[in-house]
């Protein structure tokens, strides 16, 4: 493999919850075998995120006594004005708990890394490079940096969610950024997130492509 183009796979949230679970993405676990798939070719590091909430998780309804799927507004956590849309989601992916567990099936032992993400009680984190105030980042710039990474390709749940967030991220953090669109099921039908996503600069490839790519890499 070239020094001038050193991929690596971004697998997002393929946890329990998100297939089968409390917070299950419809047709998520048609995208497995896909993913599966992607696993196994040669990328230079292959990196999963995990939702790993505490119980009292902010973005939990439970935590607040509110509906669930109802909106809050929550502020920045060093103070002033600054706001973010919140979504109250059902209790998911609790730390240590099953719902958390990488979903059956998924070819978990070819990852290199896992990167765990939402872990402080009080911040939502859909990236997996960062809480969205840009206040701290993850174990993953720096996993990527340590092997030399130009282009990330991300697949996973859910695409109008976590997908896009790290997406947007990768873009930001300077990594040519590729999203899997046959590797990845969104919770909204709508299907805005792609145009949203390539208006930054992501590029939407199927599977097929990804394997000639790093086949004739």
């Amino acid at each position: 493999m070239n020094t001038t183009f050193r991929p690596a796979l971004l697998v997002i949230d393929m946890q329990y919850d998100f297939v089968h679970g409390s917070l299950a993405v419809e047709g998520g676990h048609s995208i497995i075998d896909t993913v599966n798939l992607l696993l196994a070719l040669p990328f230079v590091a292959k990196i999963a995120s995990k939702d790993y909430h505490p119980p009292n998780h902010i973005s939990f309804a439970e935590t607040h006594q509110k509906p669930v799927f109802s909106k809050i507004r929550l502020l920045h956590p060093d103070g002033g004005e600054e706001s973010l849309e919140q979504v109250l989601w059902p209790v998911h992916c609790v730390a240590d708990t099953p719902g958390s567990e990488f979903v059956e099936g998924l070819h978990s032992g070819a990852l290199t890394s896992i990167v765990h993400k939402g872990t402080h009680p009080s911040i939502e984190m859909y990236s997996a490079f960062r809480d969205p105030w840009h206040l701290e980042n993850t174990v993953l710039p720096s996993v990527l940096e340590s092997h030399g990474v130009t282009d990330v390709f991300i697949v996973g749940i859910a695409g109008d969610y976590c997908v896009k967030s790290t997406a947007l991220d990768a873009v930001d953090f300077g990594y040519k950024t590729w999203v899997v669109r046959d590797a990845v099921r969104s919770v909204s039908f709508e299907g805005t997130e792609w145009t949203d996503m390539q208006l930054k600069g992501v590029r939407i490839v199927d599977s097929e492509e990804v394997k000639r790519m790093i086949r004739d890499s």
